[in-house]
């Protein structure tokens, strides 16, 4: 079966930048709203296309209509006839919101519960799980997993903002749970106050002032110091388990999760915010070192291992003087290009597909093994075997 290009979905999200992805895909910037993700993937809230022998069609539709030979059985068999990940390319201009996801069990009771009594809040949009893994492609901003309350504590004491000492006394504790709750139940009308003492004490350039700057008043502010503050090098990974407490700050990576857009927000957001349903997801769990290392598993190939098997990573890096590689895993695969100019496998008229940054490839189950030859970078999404 032949290897397809694969159009994605821009989402215009407000955090957006109104640059990265054009200059990557060499393209004039839009002028009219912001790009902010790029998807990738058969998720349902917005499919890629794929360019077949007959015109466009749904990715999500030609799963649909062929799950076996598409996913193969084996995935299929597991996932049913749905594509288990979705990739994408994502450029943050401004800070995203403070949020978490449910694990796999929670996501399956918390959304059945919400289905059956109308009156609940909509918090879920579907039954599954959303873990996430990110690499940078740019210099790449996020805060990611809570880290040592000790070390919170001092820097929220050094502040001096009285009104902040049981949240200081509950870190010193250990207490990260009844920390995170204090903050973002603050009362409402004592959250202005509060933030503006804390900005006024915290370095003029830092990240309190900064996402004051966007976000005044918001006590996701405050949350932000509890977390490891990370700053990526291009081809640096973070991950992201369920109850995992998280935000993008700023900069493009290449993102990859379960299919799933079940997100929980606590602050940092004009959003619907839900603090009781976070925290119900949270886990209030150290996170020491953020950083996923990878490993090379083939020349110019790395991996990122990850304990879910809904998805697996791999970069493949070609200098022009190596053959050209097998695209690693079998399965469903979607081959994403950040630079260079590559090419892929054959397509519908027996011609390799040509990637350029920003553009991308489908590999259904039964196109087999396939190649990537000439100069440059690509990501590829696949399905553990």
């Amino acid at each position: 079966m032949s290897v397809f290009s694969l159009t994605g979905t821009v989402r215009p999200y407000a955090w957006g930048s109104r640059t990265i992805l054009a200059e990557l895909q060499g393209r004039p910037a839009p002028t009219d709203q912001p790009e902010a993700e790029l998807w990738l993937g058969a998720h349902p809230g917005d499919p890629a296309t794929v360019a077949g022998p007959d015109g466009p069609v749904s990715l999500e539709a030609l799963i649909a209509d062929d799950p076996k030979g598409q996913l193969g059985e084996a995935v299929a068999g597991e996932f049913g006839p749905r594509l288990p990940f979705l990739l994408k390319l994502l450029a943050a201009e401004s800070p995203l919101s403070l949020q978490a996801h449910p694990d796999l069990e929670y996501a399956k009771q918390a959304y059945a519960r919400q289905e059956a009594d109308p009156g609940l809040p909509k918090n879920y949009t579907d039954a599954n799980h959303k873990p996430e893994m990110l690499v940078a492609v740019t210099p790449f901003e996020a805060l990611c997993g809570f880290r040592a309350p000790a070390a919170a504590a001092d820097e929220i004491e050094a502040f001096g903002v009285a009104a902040l000492a049981p949240v200081v006394e509950a870190l010193r504790g250990g207490d990260l749970r009844t920390a995170v709750h204090t903050l973002l139940t603050w009362p409402t009308a004592d959250r202005d106050a509060l933030v503006s003492a804390v900005v006024a004490a915290a370095p003029a350039k830092g990240l309190v002032a900064d996402l004051a700057a966007h976000y005044p008043g918001d006590p996701g502010v405050l949350v932000a110091l509890l977390l490891n503050h990370v700053r990526l090098a291009p081809g640096e990974a973070i991950w992201m388990p369920a109850g995992n407490l998280h935000a993008y700050l700023r900069g493009a990576g290449v993102e990859l999760m379960a299919a799933s857009d079940n997100v929980l927000r606590g602050g940092l957001t004009p959003k619907r915010v839900d603090v009781d349903e976070l925290l119900r997801v949270l886990r209030f769990e150290v996170l020491d070192d953020p950083i996923l290392p990878s490993a090379e598993v083939a020349p110019g190939v790395s991996t990122w291992s990850v304990p879910v098997p809904d998805f697996e990573l791999f970069r493949v890096e070609l200098d022009g003087t190596r053959p050209p590689a097998e695209v690693p895993a079998t399965g469903p695969r979607i081959i994403l290009a950040t630079a260079g100019d590559v090419f892929v496998g054959e397509s519908v008229d027996g011609t390799p597909v040509e990637l350029t940054p920003g553009a991308a490839a489908y590999a259904p189950a039964d196109a087999g093994a396939i190649k990537v030859a000439g100069t440059g970078q690509v990501f590829v999404a696949a399905v553990p075997a």
